[in-house]
């Protein structure tokens, strides 16, 4: 598939070493991580037509992929915040 919208390297493309080290480590934010790719993914196959959708599941997804965008943040800033 295409290059994907969202992804969390993009999202935090200065903090590529902090996101590989959080992922690395595993826990909690890998778990957030896996489940971050995997709602992307999904919108991204609605939105590219591959997979078919209720306005209203895609509405859903949207706002788990956010609230897990939120506290994927929380966790890099705490870990970028660390470092430095």
């Amino acid at each position: 598939m295409a290059h994907t919208p969202h992804e969390l390297g993009a999202v935090f493309s200065k903090d590529a070493d902090i996101l590989h080290r959080l992922k690395m480590n595993g826990g909690h934010f890998s778990t957030l991580s896996d489940k971050y790719h995997t709602v992307n993914r999904e919108i991204h196959r609605i939105d590219a037509e591959v997979d078919a959708a209720s306005d209203e599941r895609m509405e859903t997804l949207k706002k788990e992929r956010l609230l897990l965008l939120d506290e994927i943040t929380a966790i890099v800033n705490r870990a970028r915040d660390d470092a430095g």
